[in-house]
C-alpha cells in the first residue's frame, strides 16, 4: 500500500502491527528465547484476568505457549454473533506470552475496529472474534502461527516470532462494511480522467492525453448516502491509483485480494490530498481524485514508480467508517 507518506511506510501504532502481514510492519525476523520445551502447550488457566476500569493480565507460569489457538469466553454477551467479514469494535489488552510484559491496550483511550477476518488481521483475533456474541468477554491464547511467526515478528511491540501471546477482548459492537460504493451516480465534468468498475469490483482508469491539471479535483462518481467522514476517523476503502503521465497502475487494492484498507483520516496518515478530499464525504461514495504533486507524495517513491513531480489518479470506494 503506497497512501502513507513515503518517509514513513513503516507500521505508526498498535493496530496497524496487529494488522495482516503486508500492511507495512517494521518487524525484522528474530525467534523466541522461550525455554518451554517443544511441543509444550499451556492451558488459559494459567492466565489471570484482574477486572476493573483497565483490566490487567498476569501469569501463574511463564512463559506461555501454545501450538493452536484457543478462545475461552470469560462473559457471554446477549447480543447477535460477530460473523466473518464484519467490521468489530473492540476494547483490549495484548499480552506477550514469552515474558508476561503488556504488549498494548485500548483501555482508558477509545476501542479498535478489527476486520473479522484473517486475511486482513492477525489469524489469532480473528479466530477470538468470529462466532462471539457482541457483548462478550473473550480470552484468546494465540499461536506463533496465528501471531507474527509469518512476519519474522514484530519489533515495535516487542514480539518475537516464536511467542504466543495472550489477548483480553471485550466485544462492544459489529457490522457489515458495504461491499463497494452504493448510491446516486452522478456525471463527471468533461475533461476528466474516465473510469469504469467491472462487477469484481475492478476499476479501470483511462487519462486524457492532455495537461495534468495543478490543483486538487476531488470529483463523485457516486453520491453515497451513509455516515460523513469526519478527521480523526478510520476509514476502509477500495481504491485504485494511475499515474497521469503513464497510465500505469501503482496500487490497487483489487490487485491485494479485494480487501479494502482501512486507514485514519485527516491526521497525515495518508497523503494531503487523500486527507483533504475525503473529509466530508459520506460513506457509500466513490470519487475520482485527481492529485498533483504537491497534495501527493512529492518526492520519488522508487517501489511504486512515482516521480517527484507526478500527478496522480485515484478512484475510491468509501465503504466504511468507524
Amino acid at each position: 500500500m503506497h497512501l502513507r507518506p513515503a518517509a514513513s511506510l513503516t507500521v505508526l501504532c498498535l493496530a496497524g502491527a496487529l494488522a495482516a502481514a503486508g500492511c507495512g510492519s517494521s518487524s525484522k525476523p528474530s525467534s523466541s528465547s522461550s525455554k518451554k520445551p517443544s511441543g509444550a502447550t499451556s492451558s488459559l488457566s494459567a492466565v489471570t484476568v484482574k477486572s476493573g476500569k483497565t483490566p490487567t493480565l498476569a501469569l501463574t507460569q511463564k512463559p506461555f505457549a501454545v501450538q493452536k489457538t484457543s478462545v475461552k469466553v470469560l462473559t457471554a454477551g446477549h447480543g447477535a454473533a460477530v460473523k466473518k467479514g464484519q467490521a468489530v469494535s473492540v476494547d483490549y489488552v495484548l499480552m506477550d506470552g514469552r515474558d508476561g510484559k503488556q504488549a498494548g491496550t485500548t483501555y482508558g483511550q477509545k476501542p479498535q475496529v478489527f476486520p473479522a477476518d484473517a486475511a486482513q488481521v492477525l489469524p489469532g483475533i480473528a479466530k477470538g472474534m468470529i462466532d462471539q456474541k457482541i457483548g462478550s468477554r473473550v480470552l484468546v491464547g494465540i499461536s506463533p502461527a496465528d501471531g507474527f511467526k509469518s512476519q519474522g515478528g514484530n519489533t515495535d511491540l516487542g514480539i518475537k516470532a516464536d511467542d504466543s501471546m495472550v489477548m483480553l477482548m471485550d466485544i462492544k459492537s459489529a457490522h457489515t462494511p458495504l461491499p463497494h460504493a452504493e448510491g446516486t451516480a452522478v456525471a463527471p465534468k468533461a475533461g476528466l480522467p474516465t473510469v469504469k468498475v467491472d462487477a469484481k469490483d475492478n476499476a479501470t482508469i483511462t487519462v486524457p492525453k492532455t495537461k495534468a491539471p495543478t490543483k486538487l479535483i476531488v470529483q463523485p462518481l457516486i453520491k453515497g448516502t451513509g455516515a460523513v467522514v469526519k478527521s480523526g476517523q478510520t476509514i476502509s476503502a477500495k481504491y485504485t491509483g494511475v499515474i497521469w503521465s503513464s497510465g500505469k497502475v501503482f496500487d490497487s487494492t483489487a490487485k491485494q485480494g479485494g480487501n479494502a484498507a482501512s486507514f485514519a483520516i485527516g491526521v497525515g496518515q495518508v497523503i494531503p490530498g487523500w486527507d483533504k478530499g475525503l473529509v466530508g464525504q459520506k460513506v457509500g461514495s466513490r470519487l475520482l481524485m485527481v492529485i498533483p504533486p504537491k497534495e501527493g507524495y512529492n518526492k520519488d517513491v522508487a517501489d511504486a514508480g512515482i516521480k517527484k513531480n507526478d500527478t496522480l489518479v485515484f478512484v475510491v470506494d468509501i465503504v466504511d467508517v468507524n
